[in-house]
């Protein structure tokens, strides 16, 4: 077992299936070492386990679960091109987004769900630059959406 695979193991947690694009894209691609995903949703088995806006059908606690599925879908991204996710050198970037009411100011602590998993999962190198935004709608009524870029090699 990878190191990875390992630590993820620890947590109780796996790499889920490659989720199938919703559209025309790919969900992952290599520019020099460097992997950028797509934005992942929370999906579970093919589908979304809430639809809905935070701050409104979503609570804030249960959307930030649903950016550590996202989190985890967007790492199936990753693995998908480079093999492996022990080649991971760095997580360079995560950018979230959530589907909010117009008051919700929570978009940070949402994100957080994705953060934090990836200090669980990668220690020291899962330390990364972030953006989290609030947004009107997402593909298919999800809560939140999450894209990486990782360095690798």
């Amino acid at each position: 077992m990878s190191a990875i695979g390992a630590r993820l193991a620890e947590l109780g947690l796996s790499i889920p299936p490659l989720a199938k694009p919703v559209a025309a894209y790919v969900p992952a691609v290599i520019s020099g070492h460097h992997v950028f995903t797509a934005g992942q949703l929370p999906f579970v088995d093919g589908a979304l386990p809430a639809t809905g806006k935070v701050g409104a059908q979503v609570s804030a606690e249960d959307a930030a679960g649903y950016a550590a599925r996202c989190l985890l879908n967007a790492l199936a991204a990753v693995e998908s091109v480079i093999g492996s996710l022990d080649r991971i050198t760095r997580i360079v970037k995560v950018t979230g987004f959530v589907a909010s009411t117009p008051d919700f100011t929570g978009q940070p602590a949402v994100l957080n769900g994705a953060s934090e998993l990836l200090g669980e999962i990668f220690g020291e190198i899962g330390v990364h630059a972030r953006s989290a935004v609030g947004v009107a709608v997402l593909p298919l009524d999800a809560p939140v959406e999450v894209e990486l870029i990782v360095e690798f090699a």
